[in-house]
């Protein structure tokens, strides 16, 4: 419950890794961040520091991942924090920093992205019925009679409360 939630914004730095696991599906890449400033001396934006971190992303959101993501992509990626500290014997200690993904997105201010919906996933428990989908159709009009098709210059116009 507190956990440490991150959104990071920057590209993919490695190809990612989709492997098909018996807890589901996981992917994996490197995300790195670099932050970037004003020069005031120089009249130029600068790049700063690059910190790299490691994107899990697990079942459903593996395979969507996968199938969209490409190195050197722009990503916003939104998850929990883990830092790690590993030491062994005659060695360095190291520290890795992950980001166990809760959505992945492409960042359309940098570029256009087109989406396309997966297949829906089985139901999570068993007998447990599929979610319907929901009627988007619009609805008859009040009066009866049949709405005209959906163009700009045939919109019904919705009726406005003035106070």
């Amino acid at each position: 419950m507190n956990e440490t939630m991150v959104c990071a914004v920057g590209n993919v730095a490695t190809q990612p890794v989709y492997r098909d696991l018996a807890a589901g599906a996981s992917v994996r890449f490197r995300l790195a961040v670099t932050s970037r400033y004003w020069d005031r001396e120089k009249g130029t934006w600068t790049d700063g520091h690059t910190n790299f971190f490691t994107v899990w992303a697990n079942r459903q959101l593996a395979g969507n991942a996968a199938a969209s993501l490409n190195l050197g992509d722009p990503v916003v990626v939104q998850g929990r924090l883990r830092v790690r500290t590993e030491s062994r014997e005659g060695q360095q200690s190291r520290t890795s920093v992950d980001i166990d993904a809760v959505a992945i997105g492409h960042d359309i201010s940098r570029g256009t992205s087109a989406f396309r919906r997966s297949g829906r996933p089985e139901p999570m428990a068993v007998g447990e019925p599929a979610r319907p989908e929901p009627d988007w159709a619009t609805p008859p009009a009040a009066d009866g009679a049949e709405p005209e098709p959906d163009t700009p210059r045939s919109r019904r116009r919705e009726a406005v409360a003035v106070t």
